[in-house]
């Protein structure tokens, strides 16, 4: 099955929203606790369209987003950006996963950002080792700053580096 990684469009924002929530429902990779409709990720994207925003698509099914978001809005930090993506539970281990670090990666460049930064749940280990084995390094934590189903969960922080 070819994967097609295209800009997000307006069909988008139902299948992003659902895959994004079964991650809210069933696990700590989403921090919220209750889950979001499309027009969550919709305003997002529209607070910020210079950022890139896509989603994978195979056979027509959209099965996965990824988007870069400003790390922080002053003007010092605009070649830091914050990288942010889902994968249906389904199509995880298929390079899918690599191939948006990737496009996001080059994305990034094109807009001059050289810092990469990746805030994961504690509680998620496999988005942990996939940063680490892509590269990036762990620069931090903060600790018990989340609570979920009524466990605490530290806010792990990655980053890479790129010229």
């Amino acid at each position: 099955m070819n994967t097609l990684i295209r800009p997000v469009s307006e069909p988008d924002w139902e299948p992003i929203a659902a895959i994004f929530n079964y991650f809210v429902t069933e696990s700590f990779a989403a921090y919220p606790d209750q889950p979001v409709d499309a027009a969550f990720f919709r305003d997002r994207h529209a607070a910020h369209p210079m950022f890139p925003f896509v989603v994978a698509e195979i056979e027509g099914e959209v099965v996965g987003f990824a988007y870069l978001s400003s790390f922080h809005p002053v003007p010092t930090m605009r070649q830091t950006a914050n990288l942010t993506y889902f994968l249906h539970p389904e199509f995880t281990g298929r390079g899918i996963g690599a191939a948006f670090l990737e496009h996001l990666l080059e994305a990034g460049k094109t807009l001059g950002i050289t810092n990469f930064m990746a805030h994961i749940s504690s509680l998620n280990p496999g988005s942990i080792r996939f940063h680490l084995a892509h590269g990036f390094t762990k620069c931090g934590s903060f600790i018990n700053v989340g609570v979920k189903n009524g466990r605490s969960f530290d806010m792990v922080w990655l980053q890479k580096e790129q010229g």
